[in-house]
C-alpha cells in the first residue's frame, strides 16, 4: 500500500504535467517509491506541446507505478480511428502511441483500493450504467476493468455528442450521461468511480453545467478543481482540471493515501 495519485486530463500541456509531478514529490524521469500514478487519458492536443507531454510520459512509462489510460484524444490515432483534431499529432508521436496501446501500456480501465477497502473504477469519461449493463453488470470495479481492457466495442461509442447513457468511457459526459442514470438506477450502484473527460462545474467562474439533483448531490474543491458527486451511496469523481488552450492557474491531482492498484497485471 501507498499513495495512489490521479492525474486528469493534460491536454497538451508538460508545464502542467511538470507541475503536477513537483506537486506529487516526483521528478520528469522518476516517481517516489511510495507512489503509483494512473493518468486518466487525453494527455494530448488543445495545449502548446503534445510532443513535450509525451516525452514526458516516455520516461515514466516503462515502470510499473506510471499507469496511462486512453482518452478521447489518444484513440483518434489508433488503428482504425478517424482523426477530428484541427492540429494532429505528428507521425512519430501517432506511432509512440500506437505502440503503448499494441504492447498494453496505454489501457481503458484501472481500479484503486482504498484504505476503507472501497473498490474505485477509474476511466477516462466514467462508465455509464448502460455500458456496465453492456458488460454483464460486473458487481466488482475490478471485474469491470478487466472487462474494458479486452476492449469491447462499446469502448469507442461516442453516443449523442456524448451526453446520453451509451457513450462509451471514453467519451461519456459527466451530469446527463454519466450521472442521472445512475442516480435512476433501482438496484444497487456496485462502486464508485473517477475519471476525466468533463465536469459538471466551471471552475473559472466556480459556476455550474448542471442542475436538479446532479447539482444537489455534488461537491466541489475549487482549487483543486476535483467535483464529488453522491450516486446511489457511492461517489463518482471528476479530476478533469480544463486546462483548456491556456492551462489551469490552481489545480491538483487527487490522492488517495494507503491505497493499492488491484488490477491483476498490475499487482
Amino acid at each position: 500500500m501507498g499513495r495512489v495519485a490521479i492525474i486528469g486530463d493534460v491536454g497538451g500541456h508538460p508545464v502542467q504535467l511538470r507541475r503536477a509531478l513537483a506537486w506529487l514529490g516526483a521528478s520528469e524521469g522518476e516517481l517516489p517509491p511510495d507512489l503509483t500514478v494512473i493518468q486518466v487519458g487525453d494527455l494530448v492536443d488543445r495545449g502548446p506541446d503534445s510532443a513535450g507531454v509525451l516525452d514526458i510520459v516516455a520516461k515514466l512509462l516503462d515502470g510499473r507505478r506510471w499507469i496511462q489510460l486512453a482518452g478521447n484524444h489518444e484513440t483518434q490515432y489508433l488503428p482504425g480511428g478517424a482523426v477530428f483534431w484541427r492540429e494532429p499529432l505528428a507521425e512519430g508521436d501517432v506511432a509512440r502511441l500506437r505502440q503503448w496501446w499494441a504492447d498494453g501500456r496505454l489501457r481503458v480501465a484501472e481500479t484503486v483500493r482504498t484504505a476503507a477497502g472501497e473498490e474505485l473504477l477509474v476511466t477516462h469519461a466514467g462508465l455509464t450504467l448502460a455500458c456496465w449493463q453492456r458488460l454483464g453488470e460486473p458487481m466488482s470495479a475490478t471485474a469491470a476493468a478487466e472487462s474494458l481492457n479486452e476492449r469491447p466495442e462499446l469502448i469507442w461509442e461516442i453516443g449523442a455528442h456524448g451526453r446520453d447513457g451509451n457513450a462509451g468511457p471514453l467519451w461519456a459526459e459527466s451530469g446527463a450521461a454519466l450521472h442521472e442514470p445512475w442516480m435512476g438506477y433501482r438496484g444497487v450502484v456496485p462502486f464508485g468511480q473517477i475519471h476525466g473527460h468533463s465536469t459538471v462545474a466551471r471552475f473559472a467562474d466556480r459556476t455550474w453545467r448542471c442542475a436538479g439533483r446532479v447539482r444537489q448531490r455534488a461537491a466541489v474543491d475549487w482549487q483543486a478543481r476535483h467535483v464529488h458527486v453522491r450516486v446511489g451511496g457511492r461517489v463518482f469523481t471528476g479530476v478533469d482540471p480544463g486546462h483548456g488552450r491556456t492551462g489551469a492557474a490552481d489545480w491538483q491531482p487527487l490522492v488517495l493515501d494507503d491505497a493499492t492498484v488491484t488490477t491483476p497485471s498490475l499487482r
